[in-house]
């Protein structure tokens, strides 16, 4: 089929791709020419493991190009993926919709006869229907439930694809998109266009309030001198809660589960349900609380004052393997230290570069040993692979003080110990 993706960040560009792959023709449009520029000469805008390799062998294939042309992409496609960005409102907790909004209001002059429009982008429910009132196309919704890190798996390869439809025809043509993961048994759940886009923000809902329900009961551990780690392992030995987003540390972050809960909130109240999810603001209270939480930790280790002290902040994006810093739980602990006067230096093995131009004041290392030379604290707020890695007794050779705060509850603590360092973790002793 031929496919036009409108919006090539992060979900566009791998969107873009990944159909390209399993057999498609696509053009990926964006307004942005050097963003455009850069995906036509196959080089990444964003680190994402298996994307550039995508990106690359369909370009050479030919099955990828990209334009800065919306009246070109409507004449290229049969059918239209909008990917475009929903961030929060300035000032509010609303979802930003101008981008969706551009993308169809562009596309719309310029349409052929039976073509159908696919939101990706994740926005408040109601949306879909406002945008179908005044189309003369059929518009169906599609959510997106990408991982960062696991997005090329995750898009080729989905545990579920969710459409929202208004007519067979729009389901059918869907269907034939997505043959190639329908035929290798992906679930298919096709449901009207409010029910699909309140998926994606029930699900990101749900994860956020499994995160911030654990550091609740890290919270309750640290005051009483339990264990959250097997805490979490014990109760999720239970089939019915499970394993799975039970790590205690400083919580979320990122594009979507912060601004997906708080637009949530707000769309909920514009319908005057604002009682429904009320218990998504003390989620997200939870999640901030964690981060503080950090901080005082830190504090305490260097004397109860930051003035005058070398810190060391292993990690800077809000999660491995990937360059997003976009709400980092890192660097906001980070700066936070660094607003109470110590000289804080980052270590991230991708997101250095996004972090430098975010947050200047910071400094900032090649390597993770060379950030901890001079620390009188060492926190470790990612949970990077090599940092599992470390030398404890390497990086005890070059701190002024071997004390560290393990804000993922991912290292090893006994080997810490054990080469001299004091150890102090989220929701453990």
């Amino acid at each position: 089929m031929r496919l036009t993706v409108i919006g090539t960040g992060y979900l566009g560009a791998v969107h873009a791709a990944c159909m390209a792959e399993v057999g498609h023709d696509v053009l990926g449009v964006d307004v942005d020419q050097a963003k455009i520029s850069a995906l036509a000469e196959g080089r990444a805008p964003f680190f994402e493991p298996g994307f550039p390799e995508v990106l690359a062998r369909n370009l050479e294939n030919g099955r990828l190009r990209f334009s800065t042309s919306p009246a070109e992409a409507a004449a290229f496609g049969d059918v239209h993926f909008v990917c475009v960005g929903t961030p929060q409102t300035p000032g509010s907790h609303a979802a930003d919709l101008r981008y969706v909004d551009a993308a169809v209001q562009g596309l719309a002059p310029h349409l052929r006869p039976g073509a159908l429009i696919v939101g990706k982008s994740t926005v408040p429910v109601g949306t879909a229907a406002r945008l179908a009132s005044g189309l003369d196309a059929d518009l169906a919704w599609n959510p997106e439930f990408l991982r960062e890190g696991f997005a090329v798996e995750d898009t080729l390869r989905p545990d579920r694809l969710v459409v929202g439809v208004t007519s067979p025809r729009a389901e059918a043509v869907l269907r034939e998109v997505y043959a190639t993961m329908l035929d290798a048994g992906t679930p298919w759940v096709s449901t009207d266009l409010a029910t699909a886009e309140l998926v994606k923000v029930a699900a990101n809902s749900f994860l956020a309030t499994k995160i911030s329900f654990i550091n609740a009961m890290a919270e309750i551990c640290e005051a009483t001198g339990a264990d959250v780690p097997t805490l979490a392992e014990a109760i999720g030995y239970d089939a019915r809660i499970g394993r799975r987003f039970l790590r205690a540390g400083v919580g979320f972050g990122g594009g979507c589960l912060p601004k997906d809960i708080r637009a949530f909130r707000h769309r909920a109240s514009e319908l005057g349900l604002e009682e429904s999810v009320r218990f998504l603001g003390e989620v997200d209270a939870i999640n901030l609380r964690r981060r503080s939480r950090a901080v005082s930790l830190a504090r305490e280790l260097v004397g109860g004052s930051f003035a005058g002290t070398g810190v060391a902040v292993l990690g800077a994006t809000f999660k491995p393997d990937s360059d997003d810093i976009r709400d980092s739980p890192a660097l906001a602990v980070a700066n936070a230290i660094r607003a109470e006067g110590a000289r804080v230096t980052v270590h991230d093995p991708q997101g250095v570069d996004n972090a430098r131009a975010a947050f200047p004041e910071l400094d900032y290392s090649p390597s993770a040993q060379k950030a901890c030379e001079g620390a009188h604290v060492v926190l470790h707020l990612t949970e990077w692979a090599e940092y599992r890695q470390l030398d404890p007794a390497a990086i005890a050779e070059v701190v002024a003080a071997p004390a560290l705060v393990d804000g993922r509850n991912a290292l090893d603590a006994a080997a810490w110990r054990a080469a001299g360092w004091t150890v102090r973790a989220l929701g453990r002793q």
